[in-house]
């Protein structure tokens, strides 16, 4: 009797052990299984800030091509898409790196054009004239002019006007020591007619090239301060800049270099960026009708593109008279400058 009494006390103490021993297995599994949920929510989280931190992803040089012109559409335009990947979202509007200074009708578009090709350039579509009209805005405003960049992309923008106008080397200076200045030169004669090209088709009634070109028409004296003549006085813009920047973070670009070889021409400035060339010659191929290179595939488009009707326009024609009294005049100018840039352009 006895011995029936004590396995019936400890049978229910039995079960209730098994009972808590089964419901303790399972809180620690559910425990383990959550805190297994959370760890791996939190590393993918983690990995995507990395991802979203680091710079441009070390890929093999056929895929980085692949995605240049993917990474250098980040924010033009429309802005960031819904479905950007985590890196793109570190995308930020920064001051510029790098300025096209000068010269107007030297061929900045056609090299701002061909550097946007490059997946590490982010260039300005307009010219902001931030440096020579817009300075009292400030350097916010400018800002928010910029495209977004990434982390390891430049940042620039062109404005010609800012080679030849007085205020402009300080103010740059202001914003930056470091900034790397581009100039495209061409032979200054040419250059001349080019930009009175420009103005007559803007406004066709003023006197023709030979008139204003001279103070005195009779006497041979040149009008210097004449715009499309005063611009061409490379060697005397160039000094003014010099006394803000070392000649090392100036480059200068041949604008008949740019035509007749535009992929040489530009990987020097992707050299003197410190970006890879990746813009090279397959980019670009000749146009006989307009007489320079157009694109092959232009940013975001799968169709060839030249630049627009206002470029490689057909220049008035000059007497050939005053044209050799400008090269005579232009002459000892030209050899300053070949001096300051340590390069002979060849202009005759």
């Amino acid at each position: 009797m006895a011995s029936f009494h004590t396995h019936h006390h400890h049978l229910p103490k039995a079960d209730f052990r098994r009972l808590f021993h089964r419901l303790t297995v399972a809180s620690t599994l559910s425990i383990l299984c959550f805190s297994l949920v959370y760890l791996l929510t939190g590393c993918c989280q983690s990995g995507l800030v990395e991802n979203s931190d680091s710079k441009q992803p070390a890929l093999g040089f056929l895929e980085y091509e692949r995605n240049a012109s993917k990474v250098a559409s980040v924010g033009a335009g429309a802005g960031m898409e819904a479905n950007s990947s985590a890196k793109e979202w570190t995308a930020t509007r920064r001051l510029p790196q790098a300025l096209i200074i000068g010269v107007k009708k030297g061929g900045t578009r056609a090299l701002l054009e061909f550097l946007r090709l490059h997946p590490d350039i982010r260039a300005l579509g307009s010219e902001p004239h931030f440096f020579d009209r817009h300075y009292a805005r400030g350097l916010e405003w400018y800002r928010s002019m910029m495209p977004k960049a990434l982390d390891g992309q430049i940042v620039m923008e062109k404005t010609p006007r800012y080679f030849v106008t007085v205020e402009t080397p300080p103010r740059v200076r202001a914003m930056s020591q470091d900034v790397k200045l581009i100039v495209v030169v061409r032979d200054p004669v040419t250059r001349a007619i080019s930009d009175y090209t420009q103005i007559i088709s803007k406004t066709p009634n003023i006197p023709p090239f030979e008139i204003l070109a001279f103070k005195n028409r009779t006497t041979g004296q040149i009008d210097a301060q004449w715009s499309p003549l005063w611009i061409g006085l490379y060697a005397q813009h160039l000094e003014r800049w010099l006394a803000w920047f070392p000649r090392s973070q100036v480059h200068l670009v041949s604008g008949e270099g740019l035509i007749s070889d535009p992929a040489g021409e530009v990987g020097k400035v992707q050299d003197f960026l410190g970006l890879q060339r990746i813009v090279t010659d397959k980019h670009f191929y000749f146009n006989k009708t307009k007489g320079f290179p157009c694109l092959k595939k232009p940013e975001g488009s799968s169709k060839p593109h030249c630049l627009g009707k206002t470029k490689g326009r057909t220049h008035a024609s000059i007497d050939p008279e005053v044209m050799q009294k400008l090269r005579d005049f232009y002459k000892p100018h030209n050899q300053r400058f070949y001096q300051m840039a340590g390069q002979d352009f060849g202009w005759q």
